[in-house]
């Protein structure tokens, strides 16, 4: 049974997905359609990714989407579901046909690297020539696409139509597949086609069984975070929600990439959204309340609820290091244990502040070779290299959607 209550409590399980040729549909005329600041290199990706998921696997079980996928789809009943909601989305009977036919992992990698239209004569001829199905090269993001808050499963809503076949791949896996076995399903993205109903996984933590945090971001609107937290209130243990109503900038596209939980008491932070004349409007909403009270600070509003989290600045006490490494996921930390973090090797300002409050850091390639020891409930963070990954827009925390913690 899925089992998330925390942000930091010793992780169990989690879902990954290692990018591969999907990411060659992604190129500089295209980059800004999947949502892509720049082009990224599939082998080092690839590379990269897989040292991330070996560090993960010395903690947790480590499952990957496309593993599972393939094994749900042995049941006809995943199968059918899975192909008719894809051609609700991308109407075609040639492709209806061709998907029908494939046998289960050559269908998931259809559906993850796309499938090319038929050119016709001019499109040969100038060389231009689109896809019938679009590839998913967001998907070593599973965060976004998928949460799960206390035992029940949330299907994103994403905000752009690229991403819109990531949400129906997951709801196959929440439904279908036993090792994501839930309480349900109480927010369905998959449905929701309204325009101001969208809601990303980047944007909603989980801090307690009691309390999530939730950031108003341009990938997450007001509406789908009012429906998600009443229904959080009346079928769950969640009594408050703090909002983070956030700048819609590209820097801060979702709340984990200026702010995450790396301790009980800790979170990395980008300071000037959340101390000083700049920082971000932070609202509360209580159970049973019919509207929401502004508080002076996330810290302030944190206290309010009996979680006195203190901040570690990410890129330190200099503005233009804060901005470059927040660029660089420098507050996208995944915690696979309290105080226990992997987060990249290049933001060096912040793995300075980690030391300087009592984490150790300790390189990804030296604890896989065995050369480095982690003893139960030190602080530590793991480094991995994240030069082309980080490409995409995402950290680790990004890059992993947690099925089952321990309570912290």
């Amino acid at each position: 049974m899925l089992h998330i209550t925390s942000e930091v409590g010793a992780l169990q399980s989690v879902l990954v997905h290692t990018p591969g040729l999907e990411l060659e549909a992604v190129t500089p005329g295209n980059r800004e359609d999947y949502l892509y600041d720049d082009i990224i290199g599939v082998e080092t990706a690839e590379r990269e990714h897989r040292q991330f998921v070996a560090v993960l696997e010395r903690f947790s079980k480590v499952h990957q989407v496309s593993q599972l996928l393939g094994e749900a789809l042995e049941f006809p009943e995943a199968r059918d579901f899975l192909i008719s909601r894809t051609l609700d989305v991308v109407p075609s009977e040639p492709l209806a046909q061709r998907l029908s036919a494939l046998p289960p992992g050559d269908l998931v990698s259809m559906l993850i690297e796309g499938v090319e239209e038929d050119a016709g004569a001019i499109s040969r001829a100038l060389n231009e020539v689109g896809y019938a199905l679009p590839a998913l090269p967001n998907l070593f993001f599973p965060r976004d696409i998928g949460m799960v808050i206390g035992e029940h499963a949330v299907v994103g809503s994403m905000r752009y139509g690229v991403r819109w076949t990531e949400e129906l791949l997951i709801k196959t896996l929440f439904r279908f597949h036993p090792e994501l076995e839930n309480a349900g399903i109480i927010y369905d993205g998959s449905e929701e086609r309204r325009n101001n109903y969208t809601l990303e996984g980047g944007d909603v933590h989980v801090l307690r069984p009691d309390l999530v945090l939730v950031g108003f971001s341009e990938r997450s609107s007001t509406a789908a975070l009012d429906q998600l937290t009443d229904v959080l209130f009346s079928q769950g243990t969640v009594t408050d929600v703090l909002v983070v109503v956030m700048p819609k900038a590209p820097t801060a596209i979702h709340l984990d990439m200026i702010f995450s939980q790396v301790d009980r008491e800790l979170s990395v932070v980008y300071p000037p959204f959340f101390v000083g004349a700049e920082r971000l409007p932070i609202l509360h909403r209580r159970r049973g309340d019919d509207g929401v009270r502004e508080m002076p600070n996330l810290f302030a509003a944190l206290r309010e609820v009996s979680l006195p989290i203190e901040p570690i600045f990410a890129g330190g006490t200099h503005r233009t290091t804060q901005d470059r490494e927040q660029w660089s996921s420098a507050c996208n930390f995944l915690a696979v244990a309290p105080g226990q973090v992997i987060s990249y090797s290049r933001n060096e300002a912040t793995l300075q502040e980690l030391r300087s409050a009592g984490f150790r850091i300790v390189s990804g390639t030296e604890f896989l070779q065995g050369h480095a020891q982690i003893d139960p409930g030190e602080r530590v963070a793991i480094t991995v290299v994240g030069s082309e990954i980080v490409r995409g827009g995402g950290g680790p925390r990004c890059m992993t959607l947690p099925l089952r913690r321990d309570d912290a």
